[in-house]
């Protein structure tokens, strides 16, 4: 047998032992003043319990829960679990071209509703987070607990947006970085696309790194002004208002890359087919083997059995009587 928290008992013996004997030397405040004789009269019926027998019961409750509080327990060696779900990191893009309102109300919020439903949509998986536009970062480490994730996405508002040209080349390299010990290797975009050209460097970067790519595309094909940090549409050198569309090349790109691609609409249905083809491909694949310390835990017994002799204790007070 071994205890789980030693450290416990080291602490609160100490206390105990002086309680014990400051309990077993003081004498009742009665008896201080009362002869033993008229004492007796005065306190304790026959039936009552003797104050000695009433105090060494009530410290061996006390000794006993200090017992339960270290955990005794009879260790059964080390078990391997399997650990089921998929590791998979995403990415929310950033760049300027997301403050556009051509999706309610605006393509980075309409983003980061799409990653929430991708979230609830894969509840037993570890999922990392990433914001990207000119320079990416990782907005939360990789784990299962999704209202976490969720609540750090909804932290991104229009402050986060990056009115550089976006560098997909930084994120295939940040990704290839923490995905380099992952196994199925899995980056899930939530962006409004990018053309051939800015792409190019990027798919180099998954297919050396075997990752997969799907993409979750956000925008319309007709697009809508590029918003400033001001909320102004933004002109161009000729006096033009620039105009965003949502690039499919991106998807294009996750398709050759064994991966697949869907246009964000309202409900929920294109995420639950995306992540339909991520179980489908991947079968749930397991994340690995996890060692734990299997267990046998005892340290219901003497709290039982102090809980029992405390209300023995205090149940069989001393009952006054009249003289």
């Amino acid at each position: 047998m071994s205890f789980v928290n030693p450290q416990f008992f080291w602490a609160l013996i100490i206390p105990f032992v002086i309680f014990a004997f400051l309990i077993s030397t003081n004498k009742e405040r009665l008896s201080r003043v009362f002869d033993e004789k008229v004492l007796k009269r005065l306190s304790a019926a026959d039936e009552g319990m003797p104050m000695v027998v009433r105090n060494i019961l009530m410290l061996l409750a006390i000794f006993l829960m200090i017992v339960a509080m270290v955990r005794p327990v009879v260790e059964k060696g080390d078990k391997k679990v399997e650990v089921q779900g998929l590791t998979l990191l995403t990415a929310l893009d950033i760049s300027g071209s997301m403050r556009s309102k051509d999706v309610y109300p605006d393509r980075l919020t309409f983003a980061k509703t799409k990653m929430s439903q991708f979230f609830d949509a894969m509840p037993s998986d570890e999922i990392g987070v990433v914001a990207f536009a000119y320079s990416p970062f990782v907005l939360a480490p990789f784990t299962a607990d999704k209202e976490t994730l969720k609540m750090m996405v909804e932290g991104v508002d229009d402050s986060y947006i990056n009115m550089g040209s976006t560098d997909f080349s930084a994120l295939g390299e940040l990704a290839s970085n923490l995905l380099e010990e992952k196994k199925p290797k899995i980056l899930v975009l939530f962006s409004d696309g990018g053309d051939e050209e800015a792409i190019a460097g990027f798919a180099d970067i998954l297919k050396s790194n075997d990752i997969d790519l799907y993409v979750v595309l956000v925008g319309t094909d007709k697009g809508a002004p590029v918003i400033d940090e001001n909320g102004k549409p933004l002109a161009q050198k000729d006096g033009t208002i620039a105009i965003t569309q949502r690039n499919d090349a991106l998807g294009e790109l996750a398709k050759e890359n064994g991966g697949a691609y869907v246009v964000a609409s309202n409900g929920k249905e294109d995420i639950q087919q995306l992540v339909n083809v991520i179980r489908g491909k991947y079968k749930n694949q397991q994340q690995g083997a996890v060692t734990v310390k299997e267990r046998v835990e005892y340290f219901y017994y003497p709290l039982g059995l102090g809980l029992l002799f405390l209300l023995i204790s205090f149940s069989s007070m001393p009952r006054r009587r009249e003289v």
